[in-house]
């Protein structure tokens, strides 16, 4: 004879490190929803907009794709060069899209991540104003943060320089290059 279970219903996910049996490793972003967005900031303010960006490259057609990582950019690395508090959370994210062929801007993601590794605005800016070290949000905390990011996942690097596509393997060999140095 079985026993009822004593254990009450939870209204919440379990958090789960692996997906579920049954369900594939390649669905991308499955793990969107660990991360705080709501209490992190990008360029425009709260980062809450950042996961329906990712799913409009993931699953966009090649213009809504195009255009979501063009806002995206704006947001976690601006100008090319001035990254927020956002993209060190957002790089993973990057790493995963541009490994999967059915993403249509793969190229332009490299070269967002390669802009990332390069991102040096504000060590530069700390350097001749050290007082921006003491603010409570240290930009140069997360630009270093992003930058590690980015270099966590250099393990990918081979795949994705021998994509058949040019464009995404030239992309990678340039952030291959900037991740050595």
């Amino acid at each position: 004879m079985r026993s009822a279970s004593t254990q009450q219903p939870s209204s919440e996910r379990p958090e789960r490190d692996d997906p579920p049996t049954g369900v594939a490793r390649t669905t991308p972003l499955m793990a969107l929803d660990r991360v705080p967005w709501r209490d992190i900031r990008d360029s425009t303010g709260s980062a809450a907009a950042i996961p329906l960006l990712l799913n409009g490259i993931a699953w966009g057609d090649a213009d809504t794709a195009r255009a979501a990582l063009d806002d995206l950019r704006k947001r976690i690395c601006q100008y090319g060069f001035v990254v927020e508090q956002a993209t060190a959370a957002t790089v993973p994210f990057l790493w995963e899209l541009a490994q999967l062929p059915r993403v249509t801007c793969r190229a332009q993601i490299i070269r967002l991540l390669k802009n990332i590794a390069d991102a040096r605005q504000w060590e530069s800016t700390a350097a001749v104003y050290p007082k921006l070290l003491n603010r409570r949000e240290n930009p140069v905390v997360w630009e270093r943060a992003a930058r590690q990011a980015v270099r966590a996942r250099r393990g990918d690097l081979t795949r994705l320089v021998a994509d058949e596509d040019s464009e995404i393997a030239q992309a990678t060999t340039e952030l291959a290059r900037a991740l050595a140095e």
